[in-house]
């Protein structure tokens, strides 16, 4: 292990922030002005350091193996210059890909699927309001301009879907995956739709359903703990959106996702996909072992795929779509705001989540809590290095109509100039 110790000092002096090391033996290795110190109590692991794999250091420090001193910030931007380059890992050969698919038909169905949402989301309630907006929305916010704040961005967010969708009162409209409701909510009290929900989360269902009764909303609002492969589409709706949702899906499901939102929305709707997308083509996950730690403690059965790869699912389903935005460096934006939030009260967050129970809370809290520092603040370093990325994408159902007259063409009550999201 000694050999480690001359490539790691190496490895070192070309960091962008200087850092210290504290060796298994109780050596310190440090460069001068140490803004972050890791201190490793197995050698195994300093080996994962010499080899850049560093989501295997991001897992021994959330088993109690490696001890972080200094900003998350100084951190991350250490971090970066630890890697080799661009981490994104991709499948190029049909046999990784036929693998790769393989695995995600055995990844999602409704039981694992509602398993691995609930591993995620159903933590604890008092946990993700400690560091998400007033409105608990989990997803990238939209700084229409520079100086709004988190809360302001995200109610920015809320608006612009709704602009692009073209909300009217009275129709019927339904939020895939609606989370803590906010867009559900902020739908039906600002554009007067009859809005449903869904979740697998049964957290987030108690709580929409008290929000729903708070605010009178019973006659118009509705939220059901239910599947998307469950909706009947008897009685199809005038628009449906989509926030962070088919993250979850799964490669394997994306047909059977878009057919069915293409049953559940009336000819000529409108439908809003927002999720975040691989920013390479042929992408499979984040190397250095980032990939692999986001699957083990984050997000079990995560999957992303280029947008490329989400809009010809779409077109395959008969979608059409109109409008494609991306909005990757609003949500560096936001995760950082997420995490320079939870950085400043990692106390009462730990006692909170000490007191939530089950196998997310109780004595596994610190566990739990370490993981969710690294994951804001390495998503936030993933987005601002275009590793990932995010996407609104908004498309229509065809009626098939074509109106005669001087703008004839359209098959949808999509304009044909886009400047009204904006207006």
């Amino acid at each position: 292990m000694q050999n480690l110790i001359p490539k790691i000092e190496s490895q070192l002096a070309s960091l962008p922030v200087p850092i210290a090391l504290e060796l298994p033996d109780g050596r310190r290795v440090a460069q001068a002005g140490a803004r972050v110190t890791l201190a490793f109590k197995e050698w195994a692991v300093l080996a994962k350091l010499a080899a850049r794999q560093v989501g295997a250091i991001g897992e021994a420090y959330v088993e109690g193996k490696v001890q972080i001193e200094g900003a998350m910030r100084d951190l991350i931007d250490a971090t970066v210059g630890m890697l080799p380059g661009n981490p994104a890992e991709t499948d190029t050969s049909w046999w990784s890909r036929l693998q790769h698919l393989a695995k995600s038909h055995g990844s999602h169905s409704l039981r694992k699927d509602a398993a691995q949402i609930e591993f995620h989301y159903d933590v604890s309630d008092d946990f993700y309001a400690l560091w998400l907006d007033p409105r608990r929305v989990y997803s990238c916010a939209y700084f229409r301009t520079p100086e709004l704040t988190l809360a302001q961005a995200q109610e920015a967010k809320l608006d612009h879907i709704c602009r692009k969708l073209m909300l009217q009162p009275g129709e019927r409209y339904l939020d895939i995956g609606s989370g803590w409701g906010a867009l559900l909510l902020w739908a039906a009290e600002h554009y007067g739709v009859d809005a449903t929900g869904i979740t697998l989360s049964k957290n987030q269902h108690a709580h929409v359903q008290r929000l729903i009764e708070e605010k009178g909303l019973q006659g118009r609002v509705r939220v059901e703990l239910r599947d998307y492969r469950e909706l009947s589409a008897d009685q199809p709706f005038d628009k449906i959106s989509s926030v962070g949702m088919f993250e979850h899906v799964g490669a394997a499901n994306m047909p059977t996702y878009f057919r069915k939102i293409h049953s559940l929305l009336k000819p000529g709707g409108l439908v809003m996909n927002h999720g975040i997308t691989s920013g390479e083509l042929n992408y499979r996950q984040l190397g250095a072992g980032m990939g692999d730690f986001i699957e083990k403690y984050i997000f079990p059965g995560g999957e992303l795929l280029h947008v490329t790869h989400v809009l010809r699912e779409t077109a395959a389903a008969g979608l059409e779509m109109v409008d494609t935005e991306s909005l990757r460096p609003h949500y560096a934006r936001t995760l950082w705001a997420w995490s320079d939030a939870l950085e400043a009260q990692l106390g009462t967050a730990l006692e909170v989540l000490q007191r939530s129970g089950g196998r997310q809370g109780g004595e596994n809290a610190e566990r739990v809590l370490r993981a969710y520092r690294l994951y804001l603040a390495g998503s936030a370093m993933s987005f601002e290095q275009g590793w990932i990325s995010l996407h609104q994408m908004l498309s229509t159902k065809p009626d098939g109509k074509v109106e005669h007259g001087v703008l004839r063409g359209a098959q949808s009550v999509y304009p044909f100039a886009r400047d009204y999201i904006y207006k």
